[in-house]
């Protein structure tokens, strides 16, 4: 087993050459299927309507060009037709702001405003300039057009044409230099000797103060104190506009070097800090423009605000401070009238969720709702850049959100005067991204009811009820409703059958039942000369009584080697075992090859994985490669006890999470995996991102222990199974210095059955069809022959 792969004088940066696989009886060739999109075809997607319903847009590559290309299918004609370049150019934005009559509409492409009239579906451009302006909204009741150009926003006035600018953002007032008492005396001395010195004194001060007045005309300046301008909006009256001052800390990012580069120079990149920065400051601000006043919006009425996480207790000699919890600070969501916003605002530990009602005169909130977790806030539609899904109910009394209360992401209505909140949906399922319809009587929204790993499109009764299931097929259903809501477009996917683009009338409108029609075909002859795997979505039971969902591969009896590889997907918070076409569609193929040559496959979506709700999404907190790990070693157990696995004959591997799960299996459950290939493995996750990694282990300044147990470089001495470790060596997400550091950890330990394949040009997500074909042969050999003996 033990093999020097990696020389003192060469160390990792040894290139290693492409090798043959070791008995591969399968009739797929890896090199084939890691062309990828090449390979499979290449799939429809961003699919959009135009405003009038009559077309329907979408991006395609049915011919394998570079790059994918706007197609469109004509509802009158039933005929694709690919949309040129200066057609595409000239088409609408997907995304439109309309007016509250929904007779106009907004939209920014390309860097300029557009408004478009509903009635004849033309646009006319507001701005055509070389700068980029954006966010469109409307304001003044309809009658006006607000966007930002830099960080200022303007208005443009329908009626007459003319543009105004409203906010003038600073970094600092020029202050006049201040005289000494010296300067003082003379500057005062020399005014009372010499009349000309008096008379210029008296002009200047007096054509000053025309210039005040004047002054007093123009946009009030706003002091930023060189703090980012974010969030900055209008309300719909025009009387209020809010924005966020957001203070980034300067922190030390990580320098990634790029050695093979066009100049044939060593060229460096400067990356992301690490976890543990200090906190991003954030304040928001109300401008009262017909007052020229800039107040600050009071948040200290907030619930928990001096709140201390409990695992502060396992450090009872570390004092814990974080005298500011706020957080991200969404852009305002505005009543009809302006009168009123709601804000999403989250804590800087991650860890609570306000949404609270702005008083724009007074600059204050009333707090409506405190999503509060011990571990840390998320969920579909609850947490993000932004904040989360929230809106107003059609009547502005009431406004919507989701929730976690009950374990799982569902839909609420709260009413602001008597704060009290109604559950619009509720079970062991989760709702995603919810909208009302156009005309404002019920809801549309995805929601995997029927099986955690299938997600049909619903729609529901504005204040809640029986929940309707519009879409037919077991699998993904992606839908985009047509601007009339008459049709649905359906990007669908099943587990062996990848993603196409369906047409289906809208059941809502139909008198009758109706069926999706396909509308591309896009896999190619190669693809669909093999018969792909629909692979079983089963259950076990985890060694805490947990029930865990996967997806099961099994060979057929003739080739069984009584051997197993367990595929860990990446992410964490990523959902795998589903029915559904994977985005891990390379590794699906993979599957297919290893089913072929004896080989089971087990795909757990384990402890932290999305789709199962709160508990499941939380199961990794403080303890990254605990029950996440455990239930790998489970899934190992149950297909030894249930599917005659031989005990040695199990590997595993993963990229991202699952090369950190990798890992962890290798160091911490050597007798349950006998070998593994971590792919961009995260190491260490001290040195990993402060987004990701202080919602799951705090930081490891106050949380030390979290990390020290959770990182695979504490463990390394536990290896006896045989490891493949291949990674990208220009990788900015998880840093190709994490697996050097690994390495020389495992050089110290005199651990010498491991081996590492670098990739010079990879990223995080490799690109070349070349490194995923080294990566995956190298994987494969590695389970024949440590599995196998091959």
């Amino acid at each position: 087993m033990g093999k020097y792969v990696l020389s003192i004088v060469f160390l990792f940066l040894t290139s290693f050459g492409l090798f043959a696989q070791k008995g591969n009886i399968s009739s797929l060739q890896i090199k084939d299927i890691m062309q990828g999109d090449d390979f499979v075809g290449h799939r429809p997607s961003n699919a959009h309507w135009s405003t009038d319903g009559k077309t329907l847009y979408f991006d395609w590559n049915p011919d394998g060009a570079m790059s994918d290309s706007l197609y469109a299918y004509s509802t009158a004609s039933k005929k694709i037709q690919k949309v040129d370049f200066l057609t595409a150019a000239a088409l609408p934005s997907s995304r439109i702001t309309y007016n509250e009559s929904k007779t106009k509409g907004i939209y920014s492409k390309n860097g300029d405003i557009f408004l478009m009239d509903l009635a004849t579906h033309t646009s006319t451009p507001i701005t055509k300039t070389q700068d980029r302006e954006g966010d469109p909204h409307f304001t003044h009741k309809g009658t006006k057009i607000a966007y930002t150009k830099g960080d200022d926003l303007y208005v443009w006035d329908m009626a007459t044409g003319t543009t105004e600018q409203l906010t003038n953002f600073v970094s600092s007032k020029k202050s006049e230099t201040k005289r000494d008492s010296k300067d003082e005396w003379l500057y005062q001395d020399q005014l009372e000797l010499f009349d000309v010195l008096r008379e210029r004194k008296a002009k200047k001060d007096a054509g000053e103060k025309l210039e005040e007045k004047l002054k007093a005309l123009e946009p009030l300046e706003l002091v930023t104190n060189g703090k980012t301008v974010i969030g900055q909006q209008i309300d719909p009256s025009g009387r209020y506009i809010t924005y966020v001052l957001m203070d980034r800390p300067k922190t030390k990012g990580t320098i990634v070097p790029h050695f093979v580069t066009e100049s044939g120079y060593t060229e460096d990149q400067n990356t992301r800090s690490k976890v543990g920065d200090e906190p991003t400051k954030f304040e928001m601000f109300v401008y009262n423009i017909a007052q020229r006043k800039s107040y600050p919006v009071t948040l200290d009425n907030l619930e928990g605000l001096d709140y201390v996480p409990e695992y502060t207790k396992d450090y009872p000699d570390k004092p814990y401070k974080n005298e500011n919890r706020i957080g991200s600070i969404s852009g305002s969501t505005w009543s009809k009238d302006g009168s009123k916003a709601i804000l999403d605002i989250q804590a800087n530990d991650y860890k609570d969720r306000w949404i609270v009602l702005l008083d724009p005169e007074k600059g204050t909130v009333e707090q409506m709702d405190r999503q509060h977790d011990e571990a840390w806030i998320a969920g579909p539609g609850i947490s993000g850049w932004g904040g989360g899904s929230l809106g107003w109910m059609p009547n502005d009394k009431e406004f919507w959100f989701m929730s976690e209360k009950t374990g799982y992401a569902h839909l609420y209505t709260m009413d602001i005067n008597s704060k009290k909140a109604k559950a619009l949906t509720s079970g062991e399922f989760e709702i995603y991204d919810p909208f009302i319809s156009k005309d404002e009587s019920r809801w549309y929204f995805t929601a995997n009811k029927n099986h955690p790993g299938d997600r049909q499109f619903y729609t529901m009764p504005l204040k809640g009820g029986k929940m309707e299931q519009l879409t037919n097929e077991v699998g993904g259903n992606e839908v985009i409703l047509s601007p009339d809501e008459k049709n649905m477009a359906i990007l669908y996917s099943y587990s062996n059958k990848p993603t196409e683009l369906f047409l289906q009338e809208n059941p809502v409108n139909a008198k009758q039942k109706t069926e999706a029609v396909q509308l591309t075909r896009s896999n190619t002859e190669a693809f669909d000369a093999y018969n792909w795997k629909d692979p079983e979505i089963i259950t076990f039971e985890a060694s805490d009584g947990a029930e865990v969902y996967a997806r099961l591969y099994q060979p057929d009896p003739s080739v069984k080697n009584k051997a197993a590889v367990i595929f860990v997907h990446g992410a964490g918070y990523l959902q795998n075992a589903h029915k559904w076409w994977s985005s891990y569609f390379r590794e699906y193929m993979f599957h297919n090859l290893l089913v072929d040559n004896g080989y089971t496959v087990l795909d757990i979506d384990y402890r932290g994985s999305a789709g199962y709700g709160r508990d499941w999404r939380t199961g990794i907190y403080r303890h990254m490669g605990g029950k996440d790990l455990s239930d790998q070693v489970d899934g190992a157990k149950m297909l030894m006890e249930k599917y005659g696995i031989d005990s040695d004959k199990v590997g595993i591997y993963g990229g991202s999470y699952g090369g950190f799960i990798t890992l962890m299996g290798m160091f911490n459950a050597p007798e349950t995996f006998s070998a593994g290939g971590a792919i961009r493995s995260v190491g260490d996750w001290a040195a990993y991102n402060h987004g990701y990694t202080a919602r799951i282990l705090n930081t490891p300044a106050t949380d030390s222990l979290a990390y020290k147990r959770s990182s695979p470089i504490y463990f390394a001495d536990g290896l006896q199974g045989q490891l493949l470790i291949l990674h990208g060596m220009v990788d900015d997400n998880v840093h190709f210095q994490d697996m050097v550091r690994l390495s020389q950890r495992l050089i110290e330990l005199g651990k010498e059955n491991w081996e590492m394949a670098v990739y010079p040009v990879e990223r995080h997500g490799f690109v070349e069809p070349s490194s995923w074909t080294d990566e995956y042969t190298r994987i494969f050999n590695l389970f024949q022959e440590a599995l196998l003996d091959k």
